[in-house]
């Protein structure tokens, strides 16, 4: 007879149960993803913005350190970080004849749109 007491009687999950518990796992998961997707998306555009003004002022800081500069505009593709960047620069004179002025623009492709600009001036004897 004690042993009666103790004993509760086994019921298991309704169907309803377990379908309510489904949608809201699943409402759960779907608001995961959305913000996991999200994330990765602007960890890789803060990553190539990143990268690209690494881009640029590496080349600003190459043509600081040639001993002449060739004026007018310029492209080439440089690779960093396991892609092809397309840098576009510009030297231009100043009002000051041993000043230039140097204009570089990065981007992933030819025609795509601009990730970095940075500019800068040098002092140099142009070609």
């Amino acid at each position: 007879m004690a042993s009666q007491l103790f004993r509760s009687p086994q019921r298991g999950f309704t169907l309803l149960e377990i379908m309510i518990a489904l949608v809201v796992f699943a409402t759960l998961a779907a608001a995961v993803l959305s913000a996991s997707q999200y994330v990765v998306r602007q960890t890789s555009d803060i990553e190539q913005r990143v990268f690209s003004a690494w881009v640029a002022d590496n080349r600003l800081n190459e043509l600081h350190l040639q001993p002449a500069l060739t004026l007018g505009q310029q492209q080439q593709t440089v690779s960093m970080g396991r892609r092809h960047w397309v840098v576009r620069e510009q030297v231009s004179r100043s009002s000051d004849p041993r000043l230039f002025r140097l204009d570089v623009e990065v981007s992933l492709k030819e025609r795509g749109p601009t990730l970095h600009r940075a500019s800068g001036w040098v002092s140099r004897h142009a070609d």
